[in-house]
């Protein structure tokens, strides 16, 4: 069967993670850090233009419907890690990793770490939610930098200036700092842009603690968690929480490729650990 990719500029879904990873990479002076072009190859500013452009509040709101509301049937943890697994680029010749393969890299790496149970279960849920692309919505509805909407777009945004071609960007309330929020109101009542963090963390919300849950919603909100923006929208209890979503993205970042996980040897743990969390089959 011809493998299943991801519509859109970038040739792989992963093709974002790299860019990510490059971007954060440890030791970067701060002059490189807000490069972002250098860093960019013309997929992923592509990529942006259209995340940018077409991430709108009534989109987001729109999809957080759809998708949010469980209503696609019931499967097991393990059922659509291996649907993801037909997320695969076979023309990509630097990596011929499958899906449950990258997430057991970050898993294993938060494992061998000592970290909790819930905080390995984290690192192997995280990216799950990109079974979105399955379901035929584009890329830039599934990955990229989250931001919220309905309110001013910051500085701190990847790209920025593609926020032009955004319808919100012609409306006055969209564009104040408050927009449709109050201030300091907490990120529960944010509505993000729409990707594959808010679908995971609507499908496993009710079985893992909540410091899992912020990792899961908000691991790809690097204006937040990078940067410091959006503190205004935040209350006292996300920046607490916010800890856990910064140890997280140091693993979520940093261990895409180390050495390939021993599947066979590894799968048991894992099994325990998902039944530890999880009913046969969940809500999706």
């Amino acid at each position: 069967m011809k493998p299943v990719i991801a519509n859109g500029p970038l040739n792989q879904i992963d093709d974002w993670d790299d860019f990510v990873a490059t971007r954060y990479r440890q030791g970067k002076s701060e002059e490189e850090f807000r490069n972002y072009k250098a860093d960019a190859n013309p997929k992923v500013t592509e990529f942006y233009r259209q995340n940018h452009a077409y991430q709108t509040y009534d989109f987001v709101i729109q999809k957080k419907a759809e998708y949010c509301a469980l209503q696609r049937g019931k499967k097991s943890i393990w059922e659509m890690a291996d649907y993801l697994n037909t997320l695969v680029d076979d023309s990509d010749p630097d990596t011929d990793l499958t899906q449950i393969e990258h997430l057991l890299q970050t898993s294993e790496a938060i494992r061998k770490d000592g970290h909790s149970r819930w905080f390995i279960l984290a690192g192997f849920l995280h990216d799950l939610g990109k079974v979105l692309c399955l379901y035929g919505e584009p890329q830039w509805a599934v990955v990229g930098d989250t931001f919220p909407v309905g309110c001013a777009y910051s500085d701190e945004i990847v790209f920025p200036e593609f926020f032009a071609a955004n319808p919100d960007s012609k409306n006055p309330t969209y564009q104040s700092k408050f927009g449709v929020y109050e201030p300091n109101c907490g990120l529960d009542k944010i509505d993000l842009s729409f990707g594959h963090d808010e679908y995971i963390y609507a499908v496993t919300r009710k079985y893992v603690p909540e410091e899992a849950q912020y990792m899961l919603r908000y691991h790809s909100f690097y204006p937040a968690h990078k940067h410091g923006a959006y503190r205004h929208l935040m209350n006292q209890h996300d920046e607490q929480m916010f800890d856990w979503v910064q140890k997280f993205n140091a693993y979520d970042l940093y261990s895409k490729g180390r050495e390939r996980p021993n599947i066979k040897a590894i799968l048991p743990y894992y099994q325990d650990l998902v039944a530890e969390f999880f009913p046969t089959q969940i809500d999706w």
